[in-house]
């Protein structure tokens, strides 16, 4: 899957190579990993669908996303058809 950022409406946003997205990610824990390939397959999830999607309990989503954010691997945006929500998908 290959996305850009304008896919996601979100500009001037720094899209990561395939090699480095894996260096990134092979330090992270694997509950990171997993949420990250669910997002590979289906993005843009919120947290709620990628709880869902991946099995994984809501707290264990919330800090997969944090971690993941940290190391510039995914963005997020506010959801189209719910303004209150967040939506998150791959930077590269």
């Amino acid at each position: 899957m290959s996305t850009t950022a304008e896919d996601h409406g979100v500009a001037g946003e720094e899209l990561l190579s395939e090699d480095e997205y894996r260096d990134r990610l092979r330090e992270l824990p694997p509950s990171a990993k997993l949420v990250a390939k669910v997002l590979e397959t289906d993005s843009p999830l919120s947290q709620g669908q990628l709880a869902e999607e991946s099995l994984l309990p809501d707290r264990t989503v919330r800090y997969a996303l944090n971690r993941l954010e940290d190391v510039g691997l995914i963005g997020s945006r506010y959801s189209f058809r719910d303004a209150r929500k967040q939506v998150y998908y791959l930077n590269h």
